[in-house]
């Protein structure tokens, strides 16, 4: 009994010893628990005694949350305890407590007396660059922050600056020699593009939008004798920039239903006077030069903007023979199954007025039935447009 005495209170003193041992580890906050024993140990015995000792050391120091001990056998020193170690290194270990009380004090007393006569001594000069250094970690992270988003504004000035210079370029306003520069995927700088595959009932507005809008000029391809057209056109772009983007992302897309083939056609020469042209669109053949937005050639008025998801087309210049039967054959042409039709009559005679609308089942069977804008049915072009 009297030796277990003894051994409870060497507990507390072999605790100090192992606070004292892990701080002077390598990593100074934590040891492997074989290895911390064999340190604190007077000896390198393994008698049943100090191993109990070396435990219950443990223990205490466990319960007061100085220490704690993994499953891999590692004690580690709380925060707390590791706080002590980096205070106790700024302080001073060797300093009593009282000394430094001490100190602080007079400190504050020669900071009050320096303030009051309006004097600063040359230690408190010193002392306040090492403060003004020893910064918050928020407030150094805040100050990174701000920093940062100066940096991302300045940035995104720049790029302003250089999307303005950009779209001066495209609008004309820059050296005209800019505008041909070779560029990647285009090394001659060429600007006038050859589109073929077009559907019949292209109009202007849709083909510039299809291609981004960096269209400036468009003639369409048309028959010189019949006006007919081939579906066919070039078309003149703001820079060799945006000729190199029609081919790199736009050719062999789907535009109303056909795949619209684009390469490159440099200006021949003699074209240099012709080309661009003087409207922004003309119509090639007997009529070349004639503006028009629309490349169904002559006598096709011009469709106008599709709506979005629209499935519904108006039918003009019908012949007076047309029935149900007649229109659906026609539209299958292409593949475009109607889902209803509806005639248009004079109120007071009943009479057919040559005209009507059509219900389709989707937008892509619409945009299929638009294609024949112009064709011939029983002897007449049919005009098509879409509708509300």
């Amino acid at each position: 009994m009297g030796k277990s005495k003894s051994v409870d209170g060497d507990a507390p003193a072999l605790a100090t010893s192992i606070i004292d041992t892990i701080r002077s580890s390598k990593n100074g906050k934590s040891m492997e628990l074989k290895e911390l024993r064999t340190a604190v140990s007077d000896d390198a015995s393994d008698d049943k005694s100090s191993k109990k000792l070396f435990k219950q050391a443990v223990k205490l120091l466990e319960k007061g949350e100085k220490v704690t001990l993994n499953a891999d056998g590692i004690v580690k020193l709380s925060k707390s305890e590791r706080s002590k170690v980096s205070k106790s290194v700024a302080d001073g270990e060797d300093e009593p407590k009282s000394e430094k009380k001490k100190k602080k004090k007079k400190e504050k007393k020669r900071k009050r007396e320096s303030k009051e006569d309006g004097t600063e001594s040359n230690d408190d000069v010193e002392e306040n660059p090492k403060k003004q250094k020893q910064v918050n970690p928020e407030e150094r992270e805040d100050s990174e922050e701000e920093n940062t988003t100066t940096i991302d504004e300045e940035s995104k000035n720049d790029n302003n600056n250089e999307t303005a210079a950009g779209d001066s370029n495209n609008n004309g306003t820059a050296d005209p020699k800019d505008k041909n520069k070779p560029c990647k995927g285009n090394p001659q700088g060429i600007t006038r593009l050859f589109l073929g595959n077009l559907p019949f009932a292209i109009s202007e507005p849709t083909l510039s939008a299809h291609l981004l809008d960096c269209v400036t000029h468009i003639k369409w391809i048309t028959d010189k004798e019949t006006g007919k057209f081939y579906g066919s056109a070039f078309c003149e772009v703001r820079n060799s920039k945006d000729a190199a983007k029609c081919l790199s992302k736009i050719n062999g897309t789907n535009l109303m239903g056909r795949p619209i083939k684009i390469n490159y056609a440099p200006v021949r020469s003699g074209e240099e006077g012709d080309w661009p042209p003087r409207s922004r669109v003309i119509t090639g053949g007997k009529v070349a030069n004639a503006g028009g937005g629309q490349a169904g050639g002559s006598g096709i008025k011009a469709m106008s903007v599709k709506p979005e998801g629209c499935a519904k087309l108006f039918l003009g210049n019908l012949s007076y023979d047309i029935d149900d039967e007649g229109i659906t054959k026609f539209f299958m042409g292409v593949e475009a199954e109607i889902k209803s039709v509806r005639w248009l009559h004079h109120k007071d005679s009943g009479d057919f007025k040559g005209c009507g609308y059509a219900d389709f089942w989707n937008t892509e069977a619409c945009e299929k039935a638009a294609t024949l804008n112009g064709k011939n049915l029983l002897g007449r072009p049919i005009r098509i447009d879409w509708a509300e």
